[in-house]
């Protein structure tokens, strides 16, 4: 098994190869990821020249870092342990899904592969853990998910269901929980005011909620 701190780098790679944090060759800058893994930029350098040396990693000096397939392979499989953890904690044991993440961040770098797999199998082999984020197949693959667009671009009257919440940090998920805004909820943006930044939503027989657009942005609906 690979250490605590090649897992953390690899997930924290692969994370912002995905929402955008590379250049078109895919290439992550190292101040981008030095920021993820809250390091110095030499500190994140000397790790990547070890992860590229182990073939994990593909380093450009000039140009940044990206996963190669073997790292990519890893980092889905430490994300698989990860979203799976949070699913358990949540539907399991019962605990809040605003703090299930710190948690699972502990146990992902300690559990087995067949403790693993047997949580997989009690919890009926999920597709998405609590906030809706993908878990990833055994075999290293993403579930397909329908088109999903954000609440702040949805086209308002439509009903929509809220499939992804993106930020976890816990005071928005509390938010989001307090609003009945979490996935699974069927929801209609009622109205969209440029001008304020402003998205009102309502969440399928609660009261409509107005959400700042940088906040709307943050919650991923599929069409019902």
């Amino acid at each position: 098994m690979a250490s605590r701190t090649v897992e953390d780098y690899l997930k924290a790679l692969y994370a912002e190869q995905q929402h955008g944090g590379g250049d078109e060759e895919g290439l992550v800058a190292m101040g981008a990821l030095a920021a993820a893994m809250n390091v110095a930029p030499g500190t994140a350098t000397a790790m990547v020249k070890t992860l590229a040396d182990a073939g994990l990693v593909d380093y450009e000096p000039r140009g940044g870092v990206k996963l190669s397939n073997k790292g990519e392979k890893l980092a889905l499989h430490v994300l698989r342990r990860h979203r799976l953890v949070e699913q358990f904690l949540v539907q399991v044991l019962g605990l809040d899904w605003s703090e299930v993440d710190v948690e699972a961040e502990e146990l992902e770098h300690a559990i087995s592969d067949k403790v693993l797999a047997r949580i997989d199998q009690i919890l009926g082999h999920p597709q998405v853990d609590p906030h809706g984020d993908p878990i990833p197949s055994a075999k290293g693959t993403i579930p397909h998910r329908r088109a999903m667009v954000s609440l702040a671009e949805c086209e308002p009257g439509r009903p929509m269901r809220v499939a992804r919440v993106m930020d976890q940090n816990p005071p928005f998920l509390q938010f989001i929980d307090r609003h009945s805004l979490k996935p699974g909820t069927e929801v209609v943006v009622r109205k969209r005011d440029d001008a304020a930044n402003a998205v009102s939503v309502q969440p399928r027989n609660q009261p409509t909620v107005t959400l700042g657009t940088q906040a709307a942005e943050k919650i991923l609906v599929e069409a019902v």
